[in-house]
């Protein structure tokens, strides 16, 4: 058997929350022997694929109440825990590291290199630094807690010993994938997919996969849920920051659905329907002679706009003297008032986003421990806890780890 000296302490979870808990921990803790178990061949496979391979590490947001705003699941409890380490924290730690954060213009904070492997890196290199162990391939499989602390069971190797034990594995997208969390007296709250892209019944934006929009509005029709912000067209539906926050929002609602609902879209955002109109008709009054697929009103790509006259019924070859009031009015709906029927959603696996998962009032918030069983600290995605797009799942992660880090070296 395999034991652990006198103060150590177990990370189940190779990703983001597990390694800037077991950094931060052996820091706080020079005497801690910190070891970290993941059970895949990679360490921050997260970490690597964020935002495109560029690693999107925060956000610009540095008012705790408002940063705590962007989170559907956990808002309350992320509130005080951003007064004890927030985004500005984050920037912080990266920079006395070498690591400089950028801002984009929606607020997305990234490495100045555009690299997430500087983002890994720096981690790898902090944990070998304050001589956190890494074993790779190892999988718990149950963890036995006992009056001297734990014995967490492997699978296919010697059970190993320790003080402390932190739960960073992550979401699951099944609610059996919790049961040897369940078996310590944990509840789980049932986990739904979160940030996805809603896909349409009928695929007809497929052809103009790519263009985006920059102010779009999206509604889902017989809900309150709504959200504003650029819109992208794929393949198969809609995606972009305004749709992956409204999916975040509304998860537990679409999850209940089975992903079949209606939205409604304003393309043209914040313009009203009598804004819009009025807008057509100056086009038609000073463009008589042109054809209608030459406008410059609206910020549109001209296959876009060539799409749109084509869903109002609007002959391409007409030149604008040629329409009618009926088309314009068809043209204002389908610009500001487009229903569409939503059936699916597209979830890209190695960016998923769990909403569900240990509830939060079953973790001490200053500290991260368990209310259950004393010595257990959980981290990251495996709690109930999600952001919409933008960084803010990482924030949440770094948060709790450095509460963790804190409690776990002081004890």
């Amino acid at each position: 058997m395999n034991v652990e000296k006198k103060g150590s302490a177990v990370v189940i979870g190779g990703g983001a929350a597990g390694l800037y808990f077991s950094i931060n921990a052996a820091r706080l803790n020079p005497s801690l022997n910190v070891t970290i178990l993941e059970k895949t061949a990679n360490l921050l496979s997260k970490v690597k694929v964020s935002g495109g391979g560029r690693c999107n590490v925060t956000h610009h947001c540095f008012d705790p109440e408002t940063l705590s705003k962007a989170y559907p699941r956990g808002h309350k409890t992320l509130r005080w825990s951003f007064e004890q380490f927030q985004a500005k924290d984050t920037v912080e730690w990266f920079k006395e590291r070498s690591v400089e954060l950028k801002t984009e213009s929606d607020g997305r904070m990234f490495p100045v290199t555009d690299d997430s492997q500087t983002i890994v890196d720096c981690f790898l290199e902090e944990a070998k630094k304050y001589n956190v162990k890494i074993r790779t391939k190892t999988r718990v499989d149950k963890i036995e807690p006992s009056q001297q602390g734990f014995k967490l069971h492997l699978h296919k190797k010697e059970p190993i010993f320790c003080d402390v034990v932190l739960v960073a594995t992550g979401g699951y997208n099944r609610e059996s994938a919790y049961e040897w969390l369940k078996e310590l007296g944990h509840s789980i709250v049932k986990p739904v997919p979160s940030l996805f892209t809603f896909n349409f019944r009928d695929k007809i934006f497929s052809e103009l996969a790519g263009i985006s929009v920059e102010n779009a509005e999206v509604h889902i029709e017989g809900t309150s849920f709504t959200e504003r912000g650029p819109v992208l067209i794929t393949h198969w539906g809609l995606s972009g920051p305004a749709v992956l926050k409204l999916s975040a929002w509304a998860a537990r609602e679409l999850h209940d659905r089975e992903y079949r609902y209606k939205i409604k879209v304003n393309w043209l955002y914040p313009f009203k329907e009598s804004e819009v109109r009025q807008k057509l008709f100056e086009l038609k009054e000073r463009n008589l002679k042109k054809l209608v697929t030459k406008q410059d009103q609206f910020p549109f790509p001209s296959r876009l706009w060539e799409k749109f006259l084509q869903l109002a019924d609007v002959d391409t070859a007409k030149r604008w003297a040629e329409i009618s009031n009926k088309n314009i009015h068809n043209l204002v709906q389908v610009l500001v008032h487009a229903r569409y029927d939503i059936q699916g959603k597209t979830t890209y696996k190695e960016e998923f986003v769990t909403c569900g998962g240990i509830p939060l009032n079953e973790i001490n918030p200053d500290t991260m421990e368990s209310k259950i069983v004393p010595g257990l600290y959980f981290s990251g995605e495996v709690l109930n806890i999600d952001g919409i797009t933008g960084g803010f799942n990482f924030q949440a992660a770094w948060t709790n780890s450095w509460l963790a880090a804190k409690a776990v070296a002081g004890r």
